[in-house]
């Protein structure tokens, strides 16, 4: 029998996000409003015991994740898998001028027909392949626990959606964009004999950022 707890993290808000720059596999430092996420999301699970600490290899999501684990001794666990959906040629563009562009436009409505063909990126079927892969790997190697995940919007978005049944192709229809350093939180069980499955419990929860958490 498997019982796990995923805590998914967007990592904290960085100076691009801020600017409106498409990041992918690019990066760039996190902002102090990034930085005050993080550290809010770390008091918002200071009671959770992790079994394991998984972040992407990309330097935004090892910050945020290193903050949420500052007074703990769960060890990070680095994974390319977790990293954010490739843009190739697209990245630290601007959001606004790439919304003009027609592949851009039907990467962001139509995923199944996106190839990345003009920007040399990735395609959604192969952050879909690599993203659940990670996660089984998780549920091989643990049986109960809680797991942090801190990765991307688009790689969240993507699990997210795969967990509630959707599939690559339709995942954009049956979930929401994330929040830097939200929290989303399923439960992933398995008894003997039967497959597993995903429960949602929350996501996007954005509650601890409020200026009200700290009054509680």
């Amino acid at each position: 029998m498997k019982t796990l707890t995923f805590y998914l993290i967007r990592h904290g808000k960085t100076e691009w996000n801020e600017k409106r720059l498409l990041q992918g596999n690019g990066d760039s430092p996190l902002t102090q409003e990034g930085i005050e996420g993080a550290k809010r999301t770390a008091k918002a699970l200071s009671n959770i015991d992790f079994t394991a600490a998984y972040s992407s290899v990309l330097p935004r999501a090892i910050s945020t994740a290193n903050m949420i684990l500052a007074h703990k001794t769960t060890l990070l666990i680095c994974h390319a898998g977790l990293n954010e959906l490739c843009f190739g040629s697209w990245e630290g563009q601007a959001i606004e001028e790439l919304s003009c562009l027609p592949e851009y436009r039907q990467m962001r409505d139509q995923p199944a027909q996106y190839l990345g063909l003009t920007n040399g990126g990735e395609t959604y079927q192969q952050l879909a392949t690599r993203a659940i892969g990670v996660i089984e790997q998780i549920i091989q190697r643990y049986d109960t626990g809680n797991i942090l995940i801190v990765s991307h919007g688009h790689t969240l978005r993507m699990l997210l959606a795969l967990f509630h049944g959707a599939t690559w192709q339709t995942h954009r229809e049956k979930s929401t964009s994330l929040a830097n350093t939200s929290i989303s939180v399923v439960h992933y069980l398995q008894t003997e004999n039967e497959t597993g499955r995903f429960v949602l419990e929350k996501v996007n929860d954005i509650q601890h950022l409020t200026d009200s958490f700290d009054e509680e």
